[in-house]
């Protein structure tokens, strides 16, 4: 039959991504390669001051670390392939590298969901619980959190992947984005797609709804907390620990909500990518600087460090 034929037919996408803005593929490859480097230098210091320094061993930058590794993953997914179709105006990718970058994308997305809500735990921990927090999250505990968030993220990468992959494609092969993403991909399945896009929504709703919600939760507790502390600098420290922790948060459940919970219809080629451009590049790089810069034992160490090899290269 014509149609089974013209089904297997799709082997390669073609990501239209930013083709639109013909003049200025230069800049934009400029752009997205400074915030790309920013992001992975960021991260990678995070990465290497936590691992470093006898200071930073609590759980919540037991969790920093990881997240700061999740971020290097996740926008490692999208930002080179972008960067190579850029360059060289070739938007090709095989139906295989589609299916990967999607899992990769969501395996690290779901992850951070998860991972985001293990840390504003901690922050309830640490804010309300003080006497029971060595208890509460101990070594173990940490350990399982991360270990659960890491397991959730790549459930939802397979089952999400495998799903989509599974669906019959019927001919046209542009997906009206920069990278395999699920709304996209799914405008080019054949045929009616409502139970997939409900399922999808289902499932976008509990990894992203239950984690935000739990999120919610602690910091309407951690706010309670404060608003009863009586001394104003324990106040400012708290509040400062969790405000920084907020504005990544709403940045990045705020996009996802609105991208992932809602019907295929009502994606929009023009905007949406520019929406995604916000949890896949914008969100990456203003976590190191969020939960960093307004953190001062984050700073104390940077200091030792740039110390350490001052003092190395005197002698």
């Amino acid at each position: 039959s014509s149609m089974s034929t013209n089904v297997s037919a799709v082997s390669e996408f073609i990501l239209v991504g930013f083709s639109q803005l013909a003049g200025l593929q230069g800049l934009l490859f400029s752009l997205f390669l400074t915030v790309y480097l920013l992001t992975v230098a960021g991260n990678l210091l995070i990465v290497a001051l936590v691992s470093a320094d006898a200071a930073l061993q609590s759980p919540m930058y037991f969790f920093l670390r990881i997240l700061s590794a999740l971020e290097i993953g996740y926008t490692s997914v999208t930002v080179p392939l972008l960067l190579h179709h850029l360059l060289t105006g070739r938007r090709h990718i095989p139906r295989s590298g589609c299916a990967l970058q999607m899992f990769f994308f969501l395996f690290f997305g779901a992850t951070e969901c998860c991972l985001l809500a293990a840390m504003a735990y901690d922050r309830y921990a640490a804010i309300c619980e003080p006497l029971r927090y060595p208890l509460l999250l101990n070594r173990r505990v940490c350990l399982q959190l991360a270990g659960s968030a890491w397991a959730c993220g790549a459930m939802v990468g397979l089952g999400h992947t495998s799903f989509i992959f599974s669906l019959p494609f019927c001919g046209p092969n542009a997906i009206p984005h920069f990278f395999c993403e699920i709304q996209p991909v799914l405008q080019l399945v054949c045929g009616d797609t409502s139970l997939n896009e409900l399922q999808i929504i289902l499932a976008a709703a509990l990894i992203i709804l239950c984690p935000f919600g739990l999120i919610l939760s602690s910091y309407g507790r951690i706010l309670a907390a404060i608003l009863r502390n009586p001394s104003a600098a324990g106040r400012r420290k708290a509040f400062s620990t969790c405000s920084s922790h907020l504005i990544v948060v709403s940045l990045f459940y705020g996009t996802a909500i609105f991208i992932y919970i809602r019907p295929k219809a009502s994606y929009d080629p023009a905007t949406d990518p520019l929406l995604s451009l916000f949890y896949a590049v914008v969100t990456p790089i203003l976590n190191p600087i969020i939960y960093s810069l307004r953190n001062t034992d984050v700073k104390a160490a940077l200091k030792r460090i740039i110390q350490k090899m001052g003092s190395a290269e005197i002698r």
